[in-house]
């Protein structure tokens, strides 16, 4: 298999991963990086499009549905009275916890066939094409068990 395809059926892997751990808690998967990105930090409307590669009007209805479930609310920017922010809700920040913790179980056990030394080989190339190519911090770094 080629660097290429296994990438590419590596991203589908963890997608599905990604996508069966939102339903079980009731989130699709733009949801489900929304909160993960705004467990970082909140975040205005302009960045966040470029964070989840999302035209305007899609960003604005995912942030639209979210807070109409109550998982964020607009903020003033402190920075810039004409702008708004994007925050997490406390309600919001727990399931992005919850979801956070489990989604990064799941995706830990997809290479459990490896030994300890492959899994860090693993960990050592994909973490520096993840920084050669300036991915935007969906997912948090390394936080004791959660990874």
């Amino acid at each position: 298999m080629g660097v290429a395809t296994a990438l590419v059926r590596s991203a589908f892997l963890v997608n599905a991963v990604y996508a069966e751990s939102g339903r079980e808690y009731g989130l699709t998967p733009q949801q489900g990086q929304l909160l993960c990105v705004l467990m970082i930090q909140p975040y205005g409307m302009r960045e966040l499009g470029a964070m989840l590669g999302l035209a305007k009007s899609s960003l604005t209805g995912l942030v639209d549905r979210s807070a109409q479930h109550g998982l964020v609310r607009r903020e003033p920017d402190p920075l810039d009275g004409r702008a708004i922010r994007v925050a997490l809700t406390e309600h919001g920040s727990r399931l992005a916890d919850d979801f956070y913790t489990e989604t990064c179980r799941r995706i830990e056990a997809l290479p459990a066939g490896l030994g300890a030394s492959d899994r860090g080989t693993l960990t050592e190339l994909l973490a520096r094409v993840v920084r050669d190519n300036e991915v935007p911090a969906v997912f948090m770094e390394e936080q004791g068990a959660k990874s």
